[in-house]
């Protein structure tokens, strides 16, 4: 064992044996190693870990992109002081305030924030240690922090304790378990915190735009809508499925591409019905026309070889295509509730009814999970990859591994239907 690494907590008996059900992979870590009086697996378990601590939230508003740091006494009594900090699983559901940041050990190994405080984990529980804070107790911190992988990343995480498993809710969540699995978060955590509060505001100001929950609202609607990803695929997605219901069907490729010019072309001539008669639309241009048959051409190109490569890895059946991108949309809704309530622009209930919405309107549009994850996938392909195929199509190949194959997969134990 490394120096330093001692706790205020007694080895158990030997021949002792756990009984506790941990509500994670890192409680049980945490419990396991305790239980074994093996601080340095303890240590190890915790570099892997995000670790949360509570702050006031009127504060955090007021020093936006700042953390605090509270310490506290564990009785009435004078005695040390400690920070406490929470993996995970071991979170309070969200409430308005107090609210949590995350942090890492190997930063708490780095910038200590108070010198005559303890470090506390998960306190109340289980898997409860306290540990000193000397600059060779951190020294030690920060031999397991570098040397152990943080953050995690291509896992499957589940709530074993406290997060639905089954039933309306756990299907929403699972809508949302590609980009769970791609982060290594809880799939099934309706209590989301995420990446803490200072840190989920930002993600969504920065990728969304959100900023207020009257913005979290409208993004929402319009993902759980269908309406965030470009109409234009869902078009030139739709001529094909068309086809597909009026041959019986596989559709070639030529017939696609003819049909969907055929329906724009015909399209920038159609007339429209007004109170006062037919009356002709306000004219396409022919060059605007022809510069639309010519993007619906190449987006036929990149579906097509996008499917291709699909089928190669078996994100797709032989014979089989995507028939819509809308999953793309609903997985990103189930998230966005999370996310929204991670940054306390709702709260868990209105999150949770996103959530449900966003089962409902997957199951309506789509048969099966393989489904959902090809088109999602496809969605996601189409805004990001480029035909890269780098890590935008890479990452969410090996999450759909993930969730089609572990046993413990909510892909595999909650029927889509």
């Amino acid at each position: 064992m490394n120096p330093g690494l001692t706790a205020n907590q007694g080895a158990p008996n030997e021949g002792e044996v756990p009984s506790w059900q941990a509500p994670t992979d890192t409680e049980r870590g945490l419990y396991e190693a305790k239980m074994r009086g093996d601080w340095a697996a303890y240590f190890d378990v915790l570099a892997t870990a995000d670790l949360y601590h509570p702050m006031s939230r009127a504060w955090a508003d007021a020093n936006p992109g700042w953390v605090q740091y509270i310490a506290t006494n564990r009785s009435p009594q004078p005695g040390p002081k400690f920070l406490v900090f929470f993996t995970d699983g071991m979170l309070p559901a969200p409430v308005p305030d107090p609210v949590f940041f995350e942090v890492d050990l190997g930063e708490l190994a780095q910038d200590w924030p108070q010198d005559d405080a303890w470090l506390a984990i998960n306190p109340g529980s289980p898997c409860e240690a306290f540990f000193p804070t000397t600059a060779g107790h951190r020294s030690a911190w920060r031999w397991h922090a570098d040397r152990m992988p943080h953050p995690r990343r291509n896992q499957l995480r589940t709530l074993w304790a406290g997060g639905p498993l089954h039933g309306p809710v756990a299907h929403g969540l699972a809508c949302g378990a590609l980009l769970c699995v791609s982060n290594a978060s809880l799939w099934n955590a309706m209590g989301w915190h995420g990446t803490g509060y200072v840190r989920e505001r930002k993600r969504l100001k920065e990728w969304w735009g959100i900023t207020s929950r009257e913005e979290w609202l409208r993004v929402e609607e319009e993902l759980l809508s269908g309406r965030m990803s470009s109409p234009f695929w869902g078009f030139v997605l739709e001529v094909r499925s068309a086809l597909a219901r009026d041959f019986g069907g596989m559709v070639e490729v030529d017939h696609w591409r003819q049909v969907t010019s055929r329906v724009i072309r015909h399209r920038a001539e159609e007339k429209e019905i007004t109170p006062g008669g037919v009356t002709r639309t306000a004219p396409r241009s022919h060059s605007e026309t022809e510069a639309q048959v010519a993007g619906a051409q190449r987006l036929i190109g990149r579906i097509t070889r996008y499917e291709a490569r699909f089928r190669a890895d078996g994100l797709l059946a032989e014979g089989r295509f995507v028939r819509s991108v809308e999953a793309w949309d609903y997985g990103r809704a189930s998230k966005m509730a999370r996310w929204g309530l991670g940054a306390r622009y709702c709260d868990l209930a209105e999150a949770e009814q996103a959530v449900l919405r966003a089962g409902r309107v997957s199951r309506i549009n789509y048969r099966s999970w393989e489904e959902f994850s090809a088109a999602y996938i496809l969605g996601r392909c189409l805004h990001f990859d480029e035909e890269e195929f780098g890590d935008w199509y890479g990452e969410m190949l090996n999450a759909h591994r993930i969730l089609t194959t572990d046993p413990n997969s909510p892909w595999l134990n909650i029927p889509f239907k």
